[in-house]
């Protein structure tokens, strides 16, 4: 324990530096880092306002589509709880979500694979914990993708996952996978983290309790703010 804070496992997160995954030769540091204290207005604003959430915000099968029409592919439930280190539920947190459609792509104008386009489906939504730390999306399964990186490199199906704090300054992103993909374990990004048992913080159980009969299969994804049992975070690696 320090400051009533868990101590973290620096060899937990992957090196600046990993060839293999190509892009990280520029973007690594070429110097040593510098802590740099937030101030009191990067701790305390801007906040976000839960008011501007709507009703369908966290239903990516319906939020983009046009009326009496959903996205296409496999439809899921995603959901779990935020915790922090002592595992104490974390309320009132914002949560967002960005992914694929169920071919693989992105709306991005700058998206390069040539699967086809979702007219009914955005690719992204957001929703608050409640109470008890809980948040729950209703999407579609995306599909994986070929990216830049070595002759035929693949992204497996992933879901990238946002959770803010009290302030903008306060946000952790990650990546979500799929229980029983293969494609995990061949992604040169995935194979940059040293640990296996912290690439299991990134994949999602199936949880066939909460699936609903005839409509989706539920995936469980819980995470975990800062410690020895932190989810991975690819932006701030001392968590929260």
């Amino acid at each position: 324990m320090t400051n009533g804070y868990t101590a973290r496992d620096r060899g937990w997160h992957p090196p600046a530096l990993t060839p293999l995954y190509k892009t990280s030769v520029a973007r690594s540091p070429r110097f040593a880092p510098i802590g740099a204290a937030t101030s009191l207005s990067e701790e305390t604003g801007p906040v976000f306002g839960h008011h501007l959430l709507g009703p369908k915000d966290n239903d990516l099968i319906t939020n983009f589509a046009a009326p009496g029409e959903m996205a296409i592919g496999p439809r899921i439930v995603v959901q779990g709880t935020v915790r922090d280190e002592f595992g104490r539920p974390v309320p009132h947190t914002l949560v967002e979500v960005w992914q694929a459609n169920a071919g693989g792509r992105y709306r991005h104008k700058k998206e390069g694979y040539l699967a086809p386009l979702d007219p009914n489906f955005g690719g992204c939504g957001r929703c608050i914990t409640d109470e008890n730390g809980f948040y729950e999306f209703r999407t579609v399964r995306p599909g994986p993708y070929p990216w830049p990186n070595g002759p035929d490199d693949w992204r497996p199906a992933h879901i990238h996952v946002s959770v803010f704090g009290h302030s903008f300054a306060q946000r952790l992103i990650t990546q979500m996978y799929f229980e029983g993909d293969p494609m995990i374990w061949q992604c040169p990004i995935v194979g940059t983290i040293p640990s296996r048992e912290a690439i299991e913080t990134l994949v999602a159980r199936l949880d066939r309790a909460g699936s609903i009969p005839m409509d989706s299969l539920c995936y469980q994804f819980d995470i975990t703010l800062r410690g020895r049992r932190q989810t991975m975070f690819e932006n701030r690696m001392e968590g929260m």
